[in-house]
C-alpha cells in the first residue's frame, strides 16, 4: 500500500446532526479517511445503514442491535440481514455485545440476543463489532463459549491493561476513539501503548466521543485523524507507520 491514508471502523454517521451526510464524507475525505464504516444499533436503523452503504462507494456497513435494543428484537431481523449481506458493503454484525452501564434489568435477554447475532456472524463468515460496556467478564465468556469463525473486533475498547492483553491472546483487534486523546485517560493510553500494532483499529463512534482538540463538539470521522496522531506519539511511531498498519489491519479483516 503505497498510499497512506486512514479508516473509521465505527462511525455513526447516519446520528450526524450539524452537517450533512455530504459534508461528512467531504470532511473525512480532505483529513485523508477514505473509508468509514456505519454500524447499525437498532431494527429500524439495519434498513437505512444499509443504503448509506449502497449509497457512497466509500462507506460501509456493520449491521445488528445494540444491546441496549435488546427488547425490539425479533426473528425477522436475522433474515433481513442475511438478505443484506450478500452485499460486499455489509461487513460485519455489529454492534453488538452487552452494556451493564445504564439498564440491568434485561441481562438475560442482552446476552440471549447477543449469542443468537454472534451464532449469525458465524454462519455468514462475518466479523463481530462488539459493544462492551461495564460487562466485560460476561462480554468475553460469551465471546469465548459461542464465537466459533468469526473475527472479533472490540468496538470502543474500554477495559484495563490487564483485560486487553486477554482480549489480544484470543487474536481479536481492539478499536480505539477518542477518548485516547483525553488528558485524563490515562488507562486508554495505557492500553494504547500495549496494544500490538497488528491488531489495532481506529474509530470515531461519531457523533460522540469527539477527541482533542475539538472536544465539546460533534464528532465526525474526520477526526480520527487526532486519535491516530496521539496514538502514534504514545507508541513512539511515526504518524504514517501507525496510519499504514491500521489500515492495513482493517482491510485484512473487513474486506474493503
Amino acid at each position: 500500500m503505497n498510499e497512506i491514508y486512514l479508516i473509521d471502523t465505527h462511525s455513526h454517521i447516519n446520528m450526524v446532526e450539524k452537517i450533512s451526510l455530504d459534508e461528512v464524507i467531504k470532511n473525512a475525505l480532505s483529513m485523508g479517511v477514505k473509508k468509514i464504516v456505519v454500524p447499525a444499533s437498532s431494527a429500524k436503523d439495519i434498513d437505512e445503514v444499509f443504503e448509506l452503504s449502497q449509497k457512497y462507494d466509500n462507506v460501509y456497513c456493520y449491521l445488528g442491535i445494540h444491546p441496549e435494543e435488546a427488547k425490539e428484537w425479533d426473528e425477522g431481523i436475522m433474515d433481513i440481514i442475511r438478505k443484506y449481506s450478500a452485499s460486499s458493503k455489509v461487513v460485519g454484525i455489529g454492534e453488538i455485545g452487552l452494556d451493564y452501564y445504564w439498564d440491568k434489568s434485561h441481562v438475560e435477554l442482552q446476552k440471549e440476543i447477543f449469542i443468537k447475532q454472534i451464532q449469525l456472524g458465524n454462519e455468514l463468515n462475518l466479523p463481530l463489532n462488539i459493544h462492551d460496556r461495564e460487562a466485560h467478564k460476561d462480554t468475553f465468556d460469551i465471546l469465548k463459549e459461542y464465537n466459533k469463525n468469526s473475527t472479533v473486533i472490540m468496538h470502543c475498547f474500554s477495559g484495563s491493561p490487564e483485560f486487553v492483553l486477554e482480549c489480544i491472546k484470543e487474536g481479536w483487534y481492539i478499536a480505539l476513539g477518542g477518548v485516547v486523546t483525553f488528558k485524563n485517560a490515562k488507562k486508554m493510553k495505557e492500553v494504547a501503548k500495549v496494544v500490538p500494532l497488528e491488531r489495532l483499529l481506529l474509530e470515531t463512534d461519531a457523533p460522540y466521543l469527539t477527541p482533542m482538540p475539538h472536544r465539546g463538539e460533534e464528532n465526525q470521522p474526520a477526526y480520527v485523524k487526532f486519535t491516530a496522531e496521539e496514538i502514534a506519539k504514545i507508541k513512539e511511531i511515526s504518524f504514517e507507520e501507525l496510519a499504514k498498519q491500521t489500515t492495513q489491519n482493517a482491510e485484512k479483516i473487513l474486506l474493503i
